[in-house]
């Protein structure tokens, strides 16, 4: 393998890998910039693994090829849904933001599993034959070095969300709605005061981390995972929410981060075909992201400041 087809693999790989945690995190970063902590992002996630795949399988004969797309959207719904249940319970009845997520993360698997046994009389759904699969660039691919790495059989939907990250961090820090959202998530009694809807403006933060949230977790299952059981989402809301902190709660930070774990995280399935890396017992890449991930909140969590009103309950005053 010369370097340029090992770069190739790297870099397809780790494409693929970071898009669930791209969008994922973009979810993220938009809740808590609103002052809503989605720790649910990794139930979120396992419903939308679960109804893009219950989708696909059910859909694929009649739309083809754009089944998975159309799953994904189908996904980000069902989390726009299961965030609703977050942002009632933490903005109308003021639960504790951490407590109410972590009741999605119990709910969602043990919820998705019963209905897969329900519908398919087993613990996990049959293989799905629409996926994303890979896609290569007309024209970008034959640029000499350069084509062959980034724009030949590589994943469309991850750059689909680096264009997502980019329009994250335009609207975040560029619009009215952005700077309304970041505001009630840094003083929502100053935003009150000066007309702005506290409530409206963080459920558009949740209900916009559990669209975002859903589609990732149907990139990850019609991406990598290609079916649905209680195994397919394991620990990446957690390490969406670890790259939106190592981000420092913007977009392109979260982006980068996201890409940094991505590529952890593909180092497990092509480390076998890297010199140095092959001789790295598999199991040891196998846990190296989740490692990563406690090794960055612990070094980070401290230095990053998060929105000042992040994870506080607002009750307007009469």
């Amino acid at each position: 393998m010369n370097w340029v087809s090992m770069l190739a693999l790297i870099v397809s790989a780790t494409l693929v890998y970071s898009t669930p945690l791209i969008f994922t995190a973009l979810g993220g970063t938009f809740s808590e910039r609103g002052g809503i902590v989605n720790v649910g992002l990794e139930g979120i996630m396992v419903m939308g693994a679960f109804s893009s795949v219950i989708f696909n399988l059910t859909f694929a004969d009649t739309f083809g090829a754009a089944t998975p797309w159309l799953a994904a959207l189908v996904a980000g719904v069902v989390g726009v849904v299961f965030s609703c249940i977050h942002a009632v319970a933490t903005i109308n009845f003021r639960a504790d933001h951490i407590i109410s997520g972590t009741v999605i993360n119990l709910l969602a698997p043990a919820l998705s599993v019963f209905l897969v046994k329900a519908i398919y009389a087993k613990g996990q759904t049959d293989n799905i034959a629409q996926n994303f699969g890979y896609f290569t660039f007309p024209g970008l691919a034959k640029i000499p070095v350069l084509g062959p790495i980034f724009f030949k059989d590589t994943s469309l939907m991850a750059y689909i969300a680096i264009v997502v990250a980019l329009i994250a961090y335009w609207v975040m820090f560029k619009t009215k709605f952005g700077l309304r959202l970041r505001s009630v998530g840094e003083n929502p009694q100053a935003a009150d005061t000066l007309g702005i809807n506290v409530y409206r403006y963080r459920y558009a933060g949740v209900l916009l981390s559990g669209f975002l949230g859903g589609i990732g977790g149907a990139i990850f299952a019609q991406s990598i995972a290609g079916n649905f059981s209680v195994g397919t989402i394991v620990g990446q809301g957690y390490i969406s929410m670890a790259a939106m902190i190592f981000g420092k709660w913007n977009p392109i930070g979260a982006m980068g981060a996201a890409l940094f774990f991505g590529f952890a995280q593909s180092l497990s399935i092509i480390g076998a075909q890297l010199p140095g890396i092959s001789s790295i017992p598999s199991v040891y890449l196998q846990v190296a992201p989740y490692i990563l991930t406690i090794v960055v909140l612990v070094l980070f969590l401290g230095k990053a400041v998060a929105p000042k009103a992040d994870g506080t309950n607002y009750i307007k005053s009469k």
